[in-house]
């Protein structure tokens, strides 16, 4: 064979050599959190069954099983533990003093990585980095032999910025095994997060096993189901009626989690409610309250919060204590969290023993009474080498000595907390309450009347602008909190954390300067991948494509406008009942509407439609921009604008849109003045319910025609007799009779005036529609 025949054998090989490697890009960087610092070298490294991990200690040897356990399923091969280095293939763990608690650097070249890092909890970080480096199909159950498992050689320097990430569970609720916390733990330290804050104590459930106090569990733990039922509108629970609905945690499985929490890097911060979020101790022991009054663990909502401990009573404390001592024996945390929220303090103004103790102690009014109160448990709960975490609430009346300030309301209780030196946490409802839709309401699952999309999260800082470094120096961190009054189960509970929880985890990790949206939704579908793997039930609302119409009236006109939370997104539609698939028009600019039209539309990525595609009917009939008069008035704040009635525009699940008229107590009734004689045979009156706002369906609804707008006849009626409706629902009701010429067209929606639960009743209409 020639020397050029070896030369172009030799070249192939070497091209084949360099084909069979991925040339890395920073776009195929996708760690979420994105780390501090990446720096892309040349060449790969690959695991195979030959490679070892060196490590040191047990902890090292679990976080390194960790991954090594994903290799075993998702790869058909177990690499193993080694004590020395072998020549090559390996990776290594080096602890190094010099580096900051969390942080870590990762080395990773075409022979071995090294992981350096000061504690147990930076050599995991670095392992989740690899972890997100690999293949999303090393989350894989089943073994996938076409995979090649090679990541970048890359040197990677990280560390968070803040040193609280949190979440919190409401597990009172709705009450959550241990399994699901268990999970939702793996799920945390997957996305570099350090806190798990249990919500153990409020009205509707104590879910933590007291030993001293059985009746806390027996009692307490339970409520009587009326799931079936919007929890805004679930009756009053009688104290004789036993509870069915519930659950607890005994101290032995807390132990479990907490223990399982630290090998993941976690703490776990128990809440423990005071004074006020108590009736499920209240009912368990009425003496608790101020005056012994019996109730029962209520099954929904509870406004205002009356039935509060009794502030005046040593055995109060003494209860609280003994409560705190059991704690404390379950928890390692730093912290207690002891609420301080929402107490509404009607009985303390009245109680002769707390009138005694403001007497005594020579407070001025029942706010510094609530402030004695927690100072007072502070006291006890340092004395046991703990600190306490409240509500911004506690700041009403005099911050207790040390404690340290969640700011749920807005920032401004951080913000004052950090101006007076003590520790913020900042968790505002906007954007960090993950109860809150974070999609189109007709398209989500029931949420608490708000709005956190995705982006929002993203934008989220926990130091806030106007802070001087002083202030700024006492912000911990952030957390999410999700309450639990619609989530009654596990899948629920994922579809509400993800991938909110991803846009969090950045916004605590990473520095500032290097967070930037439209580089975080790119690495987010490698995400969804390794959450589709994982079985997580995560919500897909970001893809979801949003319509706002406006209304020409003088024209009789719609025109719609499209719009997705990803930057730049590719929106395509179709009108008519042709296939979004096939026929899809890219669009740029709002669509114009003049008569009754399908529009269907969806977010487009790799040239097929992904998410669930927006369909809505735009629907233009007799009575649209005719003259409305009303009879009845409609409610000031809910008035929609003059041409509600007959624009066709729908409203939505959100009653807060601008689209709809509502009336409280009273009965809708008004009139359409056609101008001229119209041919009709049907009207329809599109209603919303929604039981726990306190909106129900009318009852009756009736359609009278008129020639001269004087004699009217009636020629249709329908009745609906109200019914249970645990979700919020849209509704038609189509009255239809026999056609006729008519001008005037009087439409009267009967309004239930009163729930069961005896509250005023809205009626809600958006549109009334004439054939």
């Amino acid at each position: 064979m020639s020397i050029k025949s070896y030369l172009v054998i030799g070249f192939l090989v070497a091209a084949s050599f360099v084909n069979a490697q991925k040339v890395y890009t920073e776009n195929d960087i996708r760690i979420i959190p994105k780390p501090t610092q990446t720096l892309i070298k040349t060449g790969v490294f690959e695991f195979t069954k030959d490679t070892k991990f060196v490590v040191n200690g047990d902890f090292q040897k679990d976080a390194a099983n960790a991954l090594i356990s994903k290799f075993e399923l998702a790869a058909g091969f177990k690499p193993e533990i080694a004590a020395k280095a072998p020549v090559s293939n390996f990776v290594q763990f080096k602890t190094d003093p010099n580096i900051k608690n969390e942080a870590y650097v990762l080395d990773v070249n075409p022979t071995n990585i090294t992981i350096s890092a000061k504690s147990n909890v930076g050599f995991m970080y670095a392992l989740e980095s690899v972890r997100q480096l690999l293949p999303e199909a090393i989350e894989s159950k089943f073994s996938i032999s076409t995979e090649k498992w090679q990541i970048p050689s890359v040197t990677i320097t990280d560390e968070p910025r803040f040193k609280w990430r949190g979440l919190m569970l409401d597990l009172s609720r709705h009450f959550f095994d241990k399994n699901y916390v268990l999970a939702t733990i793996d799920r945390l330290a997957m996305h570099k997060m350090n806190v798990l804050h249990m919500h153990l104590v409020d009205d509707q459930g104590w879910r933590i096993e007291i030993k001293k106090y059985p009746k806390l569990t027996e009692v307490g733990a339970w409520r009587v189901d009326q799931e079936n039922t919007s929890w805004n509108a679930r009756l009053t629970t009688n104290p004789d009626e036993k509870g069915t609905y519930g659950g607890f945690f005994t101290q032995d499985e807390l132990r479990e989690i907490v223990k399982y929490a630290a090998t993941k890097g976690i703490e776990v911060i128990p809440e423990i409610e005071m004074p006020a979020h108590v009736s499920s101790a209240i009912a368990s022991y009425p003496e608790l309250a101020c005056f012994n009054q019996r109730i029962g663990v209520p099954s929904g909502g509870v406004w205002p919060l009356t039935d509060i401990y009794c502030a005046g009573k040593e055995t109060t404390f003494e209860f609280l204590q003994n409560v705190i001592d059991e704690v404390i024996t379950i928890f390692p945390s730093k912290y207690i969290h002891i609420g301080g929220d929402e107490a509404t303090k009607t009985n303390w103004s009245k109680c002769p023993h707390c009138q005694k103790r403001i007497k005594d102690e020579h407070l001025k009014d029942v706010n510094e009474l609530q402030s004695y109160f927690v100072k007072r448990m502070e006291k006890y709960i340092n004395s046991k080498g703990k600190r306490v975490i409240g509500w911004d609430e506690i700041l009403e009346g005099g911050l207790a000595p040390d404690a340290t300030v969640m700011s749920w309301r807005g920032t401004k209780g951080g913000i004052e907390a950090a101006d007076q030196g003590h520790d913020v946490i900042m968790t505002p409802e906007t954007p960090c309450y993950f109860n809150f839709y974070q999609g189109p309401q007709n398209e989500e699952p029931l949420a608490f009347d708000a709005y956190n999309p995705l982006n929002e999260v993203y934008k989220f800082d926990p130091v806030v602008a106007t802070m001087s470094p002083q202030e700024a120096a006492h912000v911990l961190g952030g957390q999410a909190n999700l309450w639990a009054e619609h989530i009654a189960g596990p899948k629920d509970s994922e579809y509400m954390i993800f991938p909110r929880l991803a846009a969090l985890s950045e916004t605590l990790w990473s520095p500032k300067e290097k967070r930037n949206w439209n580089d975080f939704t790119t690495r987010l579908f490698s995400l969804f991948k390794r959450y589709d793997y994982l079985g997580i039930n995560y919500a897909k609302s970001a893809y979801l494509v949003t319509a706002s119409s406006t209304a020409d009236i003088a024209n009789k006109q719609v025109k719609v406008e499209l719009k997705n939370e990803f930057p730049n997104p590719d929106i395509r539609y179709v009108l008519g009942d042709k296939s979004i698939d096939h026929h899809a028009v890219k669009y740029t600019s709002p669509i114009e509407f003049k008569e009754t039209t399908i529009l269907k539309a969806s977010l487009f990525q790799d040239e097929k439609p992904v998410g669930k595609t927006f369909t809505d009917t735009i629907i233009f009939h007799k009575a649209v921009a005719q003259k409305v008069k009303y009879l009845t008035p409609y409610n000031q704040s809910y008035k929609g604008d003059a041409n509600t009635m007959v624009n066709t525009i729908r409203g939505s699940k959100n009653f807060h849109d601008g689209q709809w008229q509502a009336w409280l107590v009273n009965d809708m009734e008004l009139v359409i003045d056609f101008q001229k004689q119209e041919s009709i045979e049907q009207v329809i009156v599109g209603a919303l319910e929604s039981q726990g706002a306190g909106v129900n369906f009318p009852v009756e609804v009736k359609v009278l025609v008129s020639n001269d707008g004087i004699k009217y006849k009636q020629v249709g009626k329908i009745t609906r007799p109200y019914a249970v409706n645990p979700i919020p629902e849209l509704k038609d009701f189509k009255i239809n009779f026999q056609k006729q010429n008519a001008r005037f067209v009087k439409v009267i929606a009967g309004n239930l005036k009163k729930s069961p639960k005896g509250e005023s009743s809205w009626l809600f209409v958006d549109e009334i529609l004439v054939n």
